[in-house]
């Protein structure tokens, strides 16, 4: 056990899917894996693990922003030998193309500030995921016919931003989507060599001002659950 993750030894599966929100954790994992087991609820952060297709998966709570991701992936990495981190969750489109309902898939995930700051300190860290997750994203997402994109996110350290000239200047260079979390996230599994990608939802926009009815969050948040999974295991 950690400080913040009560599972034992053996518990955690080497693949884990990160939503930000612990019953979005016990949702997917209800739904979508076998004999899933709570395996750890500190702080109400939930986390399960159960198989898929024959393939141990933990699906666990990261909480929101990436101060507290950085604790669980943290973790899970130097504690449960976790390989394979993807991140599930929704965030902000920003480019007229990208649509309500879309998925993003997140090539690089630029921010501000993230927790790694203070080790890199001067250094203008490009953190980016891992080409082989990524490439099996896409090509999963395409099977199922979801309308994809690929690209660079920015993950923000604020929700409520007061920054629209930011806002201005990440849509000018490209930036698909908001979120809070990835950055760090392809952060430290640079740091520690493991493999990580983050598969979002887009659940409002920035520009238009839609947003993705609350009675239809969830079967949006199962087809990034079911891309994330053929991702981490493409031949099963």
């Amino acid at each position: 056990m950690t400080i913040h993750i009560g599972a034992n030894p053996g518990d955690i599966a080497q693949t884990v899917l990160m939503p930000g929100d612990p019953y979005r954790a016990k949702w997917a994992a209800l739904n979508f894996l076998n004999d899933a087991t709570l395996v750890n609820e500190v702080r109400g952060m939930l986390g399960y693990t159960g198989t898929w297709n024959g393939n141990r998966v933990t699906i666990q709570g990261s909480g929101m922003g990436m101060p507290s991701l950085s604790i669980y992936a943290n973790e899970l990495i130097t504690q449960y030998n976790a390989q394979t981190l993807i991140r599930i969750g929704s965030c902000g489109g920003m480019q007229p193309q990208v649509g309500i309902r879309d998925i993003i898939i997140a090539m690089t995930a630029s921010t501000i500030t993230s927790p790694s700051s203070g080790i890199l300190r001067e250094i203008n860290f490009a953190p980016t995921a891992d080409w082989s997750l990524l490439r099996a994203a896409v090509t999963a997402a395409e099977a199922k016919g979801s309308t994809t994109h690929i690209g660079g996110i920015y993950s923000s350290d604020v929700f409520y931003s007061e920054r629209p000239d930011l806002d201005e200047q990440l849509t000018r260079h490209g930036i698909l989507g908001v979120e809070m979390e990835a950055a760090e996230l392809y952060t430290l599994a640079a740091r520690h060599k493991r493999r990580a990608l983050a598969i979002l939802t887009v659940s409002d926009h920035l520009q238009t001002g839609e947003a993705l009815p609350a009675e239809d969050r969830e079967r949006s948040f199962g087809d990034m659950v079911e891309i994330a999974l053929q991702a981490a295991f493409p031949q099963s």
